[in-house]
């Protein structure tokens, strides 16, 4: 059985809700699961996300950010994902490398090749074998995540990322689609403009058909 399903999106675009929502349908249905996140999936890639989102390091150039991305995605693949995945663990993880590509590749402007050397050693080839992309318009989505921001205690705690300009979050929505162009038969688009309810249905839906639950 196919077994690693990543969760893919732009800011806001509601793909953290998404994910741990059809987690606790699936634990009800007693499938065995192992719930993730990029980079902060184990000890060690949250110190380094710690650095990652940090706005104060609005200075971080592309070539620090991608290796400090791919450094946390060696430790959770080998700690992590790789051993769930031998127990025959169905695995939710909330991106992983498509969001590289997206982010570093079409956001900052990194060469695809070099991305692709680093990120194939550091994920030791492992590729997602199912990828829901939740998608929608920038403007949308950099909207929600402000008001959620605006319900942070510590509001300071905004990441850089969400802090970026516009043409930035749009050249990731961009990226994501031509990556979803070049493989559409791993990914499942989904439009995340709709609510909360109609999103999960679908949701469910493709995870369901996907794992023959």
């Amino acid at each position: 059985m196919k077994k690693l399903i990543t969760f893919e999106g732009i800011e806001g675009s509601g793909k953290s809700t998404q994910i741990k929502l059809v987690a606790e349908y699936l634990i009800e249905k007693n499938v065995e699961l192992l719930i993730t996140q990029e980079p902060s999936g184990t000890d060690i890639g949250r110190k380094i996300g710690g650095i990652l989102f940090n706005r104060e390091h609005y200075y971080m150039c592309a070539e620090t950010e991608i290796f400090l991305f791919c450094a946390a995605r060696a430790q959770h693949v080998r700690e992590m994902i790789m051993p769930a995945l031998k127990q025959n663990k169905v695995v939710l993880c909330d991106r992983f490398s498509d969001a590289t590509y997206a982010y570093q590749g079409a956001g900052r402007g990194l060469d695809q090749e070099f991305i692709k050397l680093i990120n194939d050693y550091s994920s030791m080839l492992l590729k997602p074998d199912l990828t829901l992309l939740f998608d929608l318009p920038v403007e949308i989505g950099l909207k929600r995540a402000t008001e959620r921001n605006n319900l942070l205690k510590e509001p300071s705690s905004t990441d850089r990322f969400e802090r970026e300009n516009m043409d930035f979050h749009r050249r990731i929505r961009e990226g994501y689609l031509n990556i979803l162009k070049n493989e559409p038969d791993r990914f499942r688009l989904i439009d995340a403009s709709r609510d909360v309810d109609t999103i999960q249905k679908e949701v469910r839906r493709h995870i369901i058909d996907f794992i023959n639950l």
